[in-house]
């Protein structure tokens, strides 16, 4: 089908040449090169490109002509058509002579085949002999008639439509003028699809029809072939798509099964938690009954009177306690039959009682009501004495085991007290089994007694407290304290203690920091005497509803019970609840409750069990560093950052995220300037918010650098030598380093990662951040302090050098260390004035402005300021020029500064005395007016004398800074006699140069100057062209 395409294609192409049919064929030629048909567009090419058929002058005089109204354009249609008609019949009559001529010579032609031939080589050979060809068939047939050349015009028509070129039909529509195109009149040659029957009765008359149709065949043969292979990997791609949609299909039943089991299992766990919550709720109910037991017990011990200390000692023991003393007595008993047996004498002596009661086994009890009874002891003994006495009378015998069991029942007596210094004998004292257990039965009554008796004290205290606290004055409320504590402490029932509880947090209103301290002491003696799960279930809940109380004073006291009542519930409650408690305080509005809980977040960390909630504390410290509260800030530098790194031991991670957020809290901030490739591109212009992010988080990096160098020392292989800590980084131990003897990742952290995140942070920030330039200034300086001159001198030194673009040794750093610290390098001219607007006050305020470098930052300086003035740029004075004034923030340096400035003012360089006044105009607001009188304005006054104008007009501007700025009378009276001095001249420049330094300081400056400028110009400084 492609063939035929061309073929017709081409048929179309070679009768709009012959019927000169232009327009269409130009439309014809764009059309196929936007189907992308290049090799049928090539005969159009060439001759719309042959220069004979359209000269370039003419193209380029026709491009150039005027847009014409359509009155002329129609007045020249008409023209060129005229002429076209005439050009139409003597382009007629030539070619019937040159039709002519061809059968002449046709004539003579030798023979069919060779002509043949010939017409096929012309076909291969290019456009030039096809046209021959063309020409030649034509003479054959003879010059198209006008019915003939109708239809053709028709069947081309037709095919232009149905290929799809309808700009180009629309074209030979307006071309083709003698023949209504739509209205094809009946005739043989109107077929359906007419153009493709004429081409293949051409082929079936031509000896060249054959091997085109042979072609044709092979052609067709092989995209049938082409055509099954397509069908077998169709096939070959169904089958795969139905395996596929199979293994789908099985993977989608099997996610079916696993979501129903994981369904499955999620029920289970709910129900695991509901039982686990039940039986939770029934351990606390069971707890809580132990403790009403426990109570029940102290208050029945109350009840009674003083006890002997052996007696009170025997209340203390448990029920095993006793039975092993039982059995102790037993064995003692046995003794005591033996020795009955042997020593009768010394029975006869205990009988007689003569020895008084010295020993714990005689202690003697006396009840209210005077009766006496002995220790159990004494007791076991009579009963032996009387069945030794009497062996017959075995109804009266009482076997030592029925009287320990008798009197086990109840070891102590609540109403006994201690009779010292008495001789009881046996006649006087001489108990029967009865007697024990009658007197054994008072005890038991009278604990009973007891211990209701102190259970309605409870009640009566808890009942009455909650009345009497709103009538007792505030400042004397923590009186109660006592009573509501015992209260909670020993009242049975749950629901009253939690009454109780509230009571206590909530005993006063708004308590101070003083009234906070004394109910935070009760709590923790609270929770001290009734243990961890009482505190977990009485104490922690109060905490959870005073975090949202409307003061800020109840919110404190929670946040600082979250602190101390931390050790006395369970390790898994500390970083769960007592973590979500502090979690949400951090988020509190008042200030002062979100430092609390930072500092009982710190007090809480060493209790946690285990390292689980590191990542989530160390998020909270990040947001806690970063709040906009300045106190909680410091709290959080001072407190909380030390008490994380100690207790997670990830100081490298946490100086990882340290400098991220640092770089990231500047980097999402938008360009100073939306021009590409400026250095304003690079700065960005800050918020309050980012500025004081980068700040504080400036600030916790300042307040790491200690642990940072102590995790350095202690990593170093020198440390574990006395003698060489204080000077561990000395200029051996970096030769040591360079050489990549040592491998001390601690200590590489600080020039390898922290310093080129420092540089890259300080080309962001404008010139005009000189607070957060100041606080990266700080750093390099403690950093000097802490690591030494060598470290200094070999290792900070160099990097700031390379990075403001200068060469620098590298040799104390390991081979491996130097890509990075080269990359450092400004390679582009925005990137070098960059550095020296961004690093170089760094470099002159930080590094070199450490003590030891004092001499090397007057060399630097003045190799700036006065060797390199005629080396530099304007835009690259300004850029020094602004470095130098941000050392002069530092007032350390104003000495030296002054000295070199009163070098460049005497200098005979005029560049040098217009960046002196630049200078000095730049340092005025960092100096005092003592300074200012004996120092700026000398200098002011003596460049203010210069014949060059450039110099005296910037002494003008420098002037006027110094009057927006000093208000002392002696300043402005030297300025008022050189402004005078300034106007004598005469100078109109001078005159609006004085104008415009006075008018910026006369909203700063005093009533005396403002006269002054009213009385030099009278008629109103706003006349003057500013």
């Amino acid at each position: 089908m492609d063939v035929e395409k061309s073929s017709l294609c081409n048929c179309v192409v070679n009768f709009l040449l012959e019927e000169n049919y232009l327009l269409t064929a130009f439309e014809l030629l764009h059309e196929l090169l936007d189907d992308g048909r290049d090799d049928q567009a090539i005969r159009l090419k060439n001759f719309f490109s042959d220069s004979s058929q359209f000269p370039p002058d003419q193209i380029s005089r026709f491009n150039s002509l005027r847009v014409a109204d359509p009155q002329s354009l129609l007045q020249e249609k008409e023209a060129i058509e005229e002429k076209l008609a005439i050009s139409e019949y003597e382009l007629r009559l030539a070619q019937e002579d040159i039709l002519k001529f061809k059968t002449e010579l046709q004539k003579k032609a030798e023979s069919p085949v060779t002509e043949l031939r010939e017409s096929n080589a012309s076909v291969n050979n290019g456009p030039q002999y096809q046209r021959q060809k063309t020409d030649v068939s034509f003479s054959d047939l003879g010059p198209l008639k006008d019915n003939e050349r109708r239809d053709l015009n028709c069947a081309v028509k037709e095919y232009l439509l149905i290929a799809g070129y309808r700009l180009t039909a629309m074209t030979f529509f307006e071309e083709v003028t003698d023949q209504n195109l739509d209205v094809w009149q009946n005739s043989p040659a109107c077929v359906p699809d007419a153009l493709r029957h004429y081409y293949y009765q051409y082929l079936s008359s031509t000896t060249e029809a054959a091997e085109e149709k042979i072609s044709m065949l092979r052609k067709n043969e092989s995209l049938l072939e082409k055509n099954e292979k397509l069908n077998h990997e169709k096939l070959c791609l169904v089958k795969n798509k139905d395996m596929a949609e199979g293994q789908i299909s099985a993977l989608n039943k099997s996610l079916e099964s696993l979501k129903k089991d994981l369904k499955d299992k999620e029920n289970l766990v709910q129900d695991l938690k509901q039982s686990l919550e039940h039986q939770r709720k029934e351990l606390n109910d069971c707890r809580a009954e132990v403790t009403a037991l426990k109570m029940h017990i102290e208050g029945s011990r109350l009840g009674r009177n003083m006890v002997a200390t052996d007696v009170d000692h025997v209340q203390s023991l448990s029920l095993e306690k006793y039975k092993e003393e039982v059995k102790s007595l037993q064995m003692e008993l046995e003794i005591l039959r033996s020795n009955i047996a042997n020593a009768p004498d010394y029975i006869v002596s205990v009988q007689a009682g003569k020895e008084s009661v010295q020993m714990e086994e005689k202690v003697v009890v006396m009840d209210e009501e005077k009766s006496i009874i002995q220790h159990p002891v004494d007791a076991i003994t009579r009963v032996v004495e009387e069945a030794d006495q009497s062996l017959a009378a075995d109804d009266n015998l009482i076997t030592p085991k029925e009287v320990s069991e008798e009197y086990s029942v109840n070891p102590s007596n609540g109403s006994t007290a201690l009779t010292n210094g008495e001789s009881v004998s046996k006649q006087n004292v001489e108990p029967s089994a009865s007697t024990i257990l009658h007197l054994t039965r008072e005890d038991h009554t009278a604990e009973t007694a007891s211990e209701k008796r102190g259970l309605q004290t409870i009640q009566i205290l808890a009942d009455a407290l909650p009345k009497i606290v709103p009538y007792v004055l505030i400042n004397h409320r923590e009186e109660l304290l006592p009573l509501i504590m015992c209260a909670i402490e020993r009242h049975p029932e749950s629901s009253t203690r939690d009454s109780l509880t509230h009571t206590l947090f909530n005993l006063i209103k708004r308590p101070d920091h003083q009234q906070r301290r004394i109910i935070m002491d009760a709590c923790v003696s609270l929770a001290q005497n009734v243990g961890e799960m009482r505190t977990e279930t009485e104490l922690l809940p109060q905490c959870w509803e005073q975090i949202n109380h409307t003061y800020e004073e109840r919110r404190l006291l929670v946040a600082q019970s979250c602190g101390e009542l931390a050790e006395f519930v369970r390790p898994e409650i500390r970083d769960s609840l007592i973590l979500s408690i502090v979690q949400q305080l951090i988020e509190d509005s008042a200030t002062v409750v979100r430092e609390a809980a930072v500092h009982n977040l710190a007090l809480l960390l060493p209790l946690f069990p285990n390292m689980d909630k590191y990542f989530k504390v160390e998020e909270l410290m990040f947001q806690l560093v970063c709040d906009p509260s300045g106190v909680v800030v410091e709290t959080t530098l001072k407190e909380l950052v030390p008490a994380v790194i100690k207790w997670g031991h990830k100081l490298d991670h946490v100086l990882r995220v340290l400098l991220s957020h640092i770089l990231s809290s500047a980097e999402r901030c938008p360009p100073l300037s939306g021009v590409e490739g400026s250095v304003e591109s690079h700065l960005r212009v800050l918020g309050e918010r980012e500025r004081w992010n980068v700040d504080v988080l400036l600030r916790m990096l300042l307040e790491m650098l200690p642990s940072v160098h102590q995790k350095a020392i202690e990593m170093s292989p020198f440390s574990s030598d006395p003698e060489t800590t204080g000077t561990i980084f000395s200029t051996p131990f970096l030769e040591l380093y360079a050489g990549g003897h040592v491998q001390l990742p601690a200590f590489e952290w600080l020039h390898v990662d922290c310093m080129p995140d420092l540089i890259e942070l300080a080309c962001l920030l404008p010139p005009k951040e000189d607070t957060l330039r100041n606080r990266i200034t700080r750093f390099l300086l403690a950093v000097s302090e802490h690591y030494g001159d060598s470290y200094l001198t070999h290792i900070l030194l160099p990097i700031f050098l390379v990075a403001i673009g200068e060469d620098a040794l590298l040799t104390y750093f390991p081979s491996e260390s130097h890509s990075k610290i080269e990359g450092l390098m400004p390679r582009t001219a925005v990137a070098k004035r960059l550095a020296t607007m961004c690093i170089l006050p760094l470099l002159l305020a930080g590094v070199l402005g450490a003590p030891s470098k004092h001499e090397q930052l007057v060399e630097y300086l003045r190799k700036l300021l006065v060797e390199g003035v005629g080396n530099q740029s304007t835009k690259c004075n300004a850029e020094i020029i602004d470095a130098v004034r941000f050392l002069c923030t530092f007032e350390v340096h104003h000495g030296m500064i002054f000295n070199i400035l009163w070098e460049m003012v005497v200098s005979s360089n005029i560049d040098m005395k217009i960046n002196a006044a630049n200078l000095l105009k730049v340092i005025v607001p960092y100096i005092d007016a003592k300074v200012a009188s004996t120092h700026i304005l000398p200098a002011l006054v003596t460049l203010g004398s210069d014949q060059n104008l450039s110099v005296k007009y910037a002494s003008i501007v420098a002037f006027g800074a110094v009057a927006q700025h000093f208000k002392n009378d002696m300043i402005v009276d030297k300025i008022r006699v050189q402004m005078d001095a300034f106007l004598e001249d005469g100078s109109h420049e001078a005159t609006i140069a004085v104008v415009h330094a006075l008018v910026v300081a006369v909203p700063h400056t005093t009533d005396r100057l403002k006269d002054y400028i009213l009385n030099i110009f009278p008629g109103g400084i706003v006349l003057f062209p500013f």
